[in-house]
């Protein structure tokens, strides 16, 4: 039996909890005010350590937030700690208040889901909010919230932490399981009974974020008034991509770059202006989303005046801007501007931030001013990995934007310099911008940075018997370059480029093999994966005819094929000593259809439906079938059904064996996807990047094993991020070619080389060719 988190409230020291009806409460101020001059206390608010038994310990500062019981929101600061898979809430620091009782616990199980629900304006200030609930049953959920994105990050670290201490636990089996099982489940919405105090024993910790003033300063502050060796190494991708990067210039120390393989398009040039920033992710993420006009004086010279116009999901706003076009322009007449802004953060901890041109009717254009439109562009955000024993935090801040062919020709050709007094010019030169700014405002750098610290409270234990170490969490995604730069010459006659212009996006992904062709590919070994002592049997694809039919070359539109692994960079033998990763090969399984399913609402199951071709005749004669069952949100909602055939039954023994009849759990940590778009608007190219997802971690999946197949359901929906890119990518979807990769994630030595499950290529697919499908 599953078990979940869910916060169980304790009886409190203080009864019930009071509730400010402006700005976030903070209940306890005598308590706190009394502290201020410990920073040994309250320079940081989150902390971790794993104590003598390997159990790992956080503890901080944090919002919570709801609605009471009569409908009122509320946000109340308050401390939580979690040991292993328990978890407390408080209204004081235990650590300055022994004997405190906390106010809710409880335990985290295999069944919580944890959610970034984005930026979330609460009473006066902005607050990053995170969600979780039970996936079982979500009734029981709750939500607290950080004034960083940084924090909001370790916060979902350390409940991951304690979700597989649960799990551990659970495989251990026996008495633990039955401890698990009985033993009461988080919940933040419920009322809180009276307990017995429930005692601790705490060790080392090392504290995260930011004190309790601290979190009050910065959430008002949000919208208040208020040599690179060593740290980069080439793109980061899990896919291979069709750029030609060239650095073309160099101003103020930020390299610009063209795409000189998509600049033959003659579309358009798309460029790039790409700097090192001595600070983390987190910091430069929150410096470049804040909207406070006399901050972004500073360093913005073109969007400096801004406001919010809407915001939805908490990962998406609309802006409304002006700007006076002297410094630019002999012209004197004034601008104004609307345009959208859409974030999110991989799993990686890197940040995206896509920016669209845009209309609203709530801003309609300004007397006296021209309405113009901003150039799309993204950022993107990377912190990178210090050398040995330097404790520095840096960053790497890239802006791409596309802009007119003609005037940037010329500007790096030095023929004029016309360009420097353009829009897209100024977006450039907002990287330098960025970079000095923060280099001279290091107190900017609110990063999550660490610090040891002594503590014991009561000489009780925790109730959570014996404890044995925890694997830590893998580094999933240190992926090796997928692009490559040249030095070729980017100009080319237009003749050409008009001829070659339909094939150049797929034409580009083969030299980009060809340059890692010493990177032996990854070939899957069939008989490891497939049980050896069975025949294989002939796995004739022409019997089964999905909805969406098998394209029959390039050119085909509105189909599917089936592309080689090659294109995919996947961990290679020594990935555990050396990070290295390899390029793919043919996949294990052989796809056999796809169907484009409408539906009313996320339908699963779909393999038990009689339409499906796992209950045709051909179907049952198979040894094994993969069902992935993609649920698309939109209106209506559509299932993409993908369907793996094997030639032979699947070993029990080996990875494929333990996924296919192995626990949830395992299947959420184990199951990855890389996406990689082959061609198609370059915006939604980067949005959806080339990163491989543990879709388990990052949407909710399920997973139904019966007779000859395995189906697993992913629900896109179940992520407000998730939800944003697919609404993106579905806008452009009949333009573009999609490829996707499925596997298995490797974590043991005798699991490497990884291998590729299966593949599809989805080429320009047509929304309303979706089959309606009866439930």
């Amino acid at each position: 039996m599953e078990t979940t988190t869910v916060l169980t409230e304790a009886g409190g020291d203080g009864g019930h909890e009071k509730e400010l009806s402006d700005g976030c409460s903070n209940d306890n101020n005598n308590s706190n005010n009394s502290k201020k001059g410990d920073a040994h206390h309250h320079k940081h608010s989150r902390s971790i350590s794993c104590d003598e038994k390997g159990i790992f310990e956080y503890f901080g500062w944090v919002y919570h937030i709801g609605l009471n019981s009569i409908g009122h929101e509320y946000c109340r600061l308050r401390f939580l700690f979690i040991k292993g898979k328990y978890v407390e809430m408080y209204k004081r620091d235990p650590h300055e208040n022994p004997g405190i009782r906390p106010i809710r616990k409880g335990v985290i199980g295999p069944t919580m889901m944890v959610e970034e629900l984005g930026r979330r304006k609460v009473r006066n200030g902005d607050l990053y909010v995170i969600q979780f609930y039970n996936r079982l049953d979500e009734s029981k959920k709750g939500e607290i919230a950080c004034s960083t994105a940084g924090e909001a990050r370790n916060w979902m670290e350390a409940f991951d932490h304690a979700k597989q201490q649960a799990e551990y636990e659970l495989l251990r089996g026996g008495s633990t399981r039955n401890k698990l099982n009985v033993e009461a489940d988080i919940d933040l919405e419920g009322h809180r009974p009276r307990v017995r105090r429930y005692a601790h024993g705490l060790k080392k910790l090392i504290r995260i974020g930011q004190g309790p003033e601290m979190l009050l300063r910065q959430t008002s502050n949000l919208d208040g008034n208020g040599t690179s060796d060593g740290y980069f190494k080439g793109e980061f991708g899990d896919a291979i991509e069709a750029h030609e990067w060239k650095c073309v210039r160099t101003v103020n120390g930020i390299r610009i770059f063209e795409d000189v393989a998509d600049s033959k398009s003659g579309k358009g040039a798309l460029v790039k202006a790409v700097a090192l920033v001595d600070a983390s992710a987190d910091t430069v993420f929150e410096v470049i989303l804040n909207l406070d006009r006399h901050r972004r004086y500073e360093w913005d010279m073109l969007t400096g005046d801004l406001e919010l116009i809407v915001s939805y999901d908490g990962h998406y706003d609309v802006i409304y801007g002006t700007y006076d076009p002297k410094y630019l322009t002999r012209w004197q007449s004034k601008r104004d501007f609307v345009f959208s802004r859409q974030w999110f953060r991989g799993q990686d901890g890197a940040y995206t931030i896509l920016q669209f041109p845009a209309e609203h009717k709530k801003q309609p254009p300004r007397s006296g001013y021209r309405r113009t439109t901003i150039n799309p562009s993204t950022w993107e955000i990377r912190s990178l990995n210090a050398p040995m024993g330097s404790n520095t935090t840096k960053c790497l801040v890239t802006q791409m934007l596309e802009i007119h062919t003609a005037g940037w020709c010329r500007w790096k050709k030095n023929s004029c310099s016309k360009f420097e007094k353009t829009i897209p010019y100024a977006l450039l030169s907002q990287v330098a911008g960025l970079k000095e700014y923060i280099g001279a405002n290091p107190s900017l750098n609110f990063d999550s940075s660490t610090m040891v610290v002594q503590s014991k409270l009561s000489d009780g234990s925790t109730s959570s018997g014996e404890f044995e170490d925890v694997e830590l969490q893998d580094e999933f995604y240190d992926a090796i370059t997928g692009d490559s730069s040249s030095s070729s010459e980017d100009e080319e006659s237009k003749d050409d480029a008009d001829k070659k212009e339909k094939k150049i996006k797929l034409k580009n992904v083969s030299w980009a093999i060809s340059s890692l062709a010493l990177k032996q590919a990854s070939a899957p070994d069939a008989n490891k994966e497939l049980d050896p002592s069975v025949p294989p049997v002939h796995v004739d694809a022409s019997q089964f005819n999905g909805t969406l039919h098998k394209g029959k070359d390039e050119a085909d539109s509105n189909c599917w094929t089936s592309p080689s692994g090659r294109g995919f960079m996947i961990r290679g033998k020594t990935y555990l000593k050396d990070n290295a990763k390899v390029m793919g090969a043919d996949p294990l399984l052989k796809l056999i259809a796809v169907d484009w399913f409408k539906v009313d609402k996320a339908t699963d199951k779909i393999a038990l439906h009689p339409r499906c071709l796992v209950q045709s005749d051909a179907g049952k004669t198979l040894p094994f079938i993969l069902v992935i069952n993609l649920e698309v949100p939109a209106k209506p909602n559509y299932s993409l059904v993908l369907y793996y055939a094997a030639e032979r039954p699947v070993n029990k023994n080996s990875l494929l064996g333990k996924f296919v009849d192995g626990m949830d759990m395992f299947r959420d940590a184990r199951f990855k996807l890389i996406p990689s778009i082959v061609e198609g608007y370059w915006m939604v190219k980067r949005a959806v990047g080339t990163k491989a997802c543990l879709l388990g971690k990052a949407v909710t999946c399920k997973y139904f094993r019966q007779d000859n197949f395995l189906e697993i359901d992913v629900d896109i929906g179940s992520s407000s991020v998730a939800r944003s890119v697919i609404g993106l990518v579905l806008g452009y979807v009949t333009s573009l070619v999609v490829d996707l990769a499925i596997l298995i994630e490797a974590k043991e030595e005798a699991e490497l080389p990884e291998y590729i499950l299966g593949t599809v290529r989805l080429n320009r697919v047509r929304l309303e060719s979706a089959v309606p499908l009866d439930v």
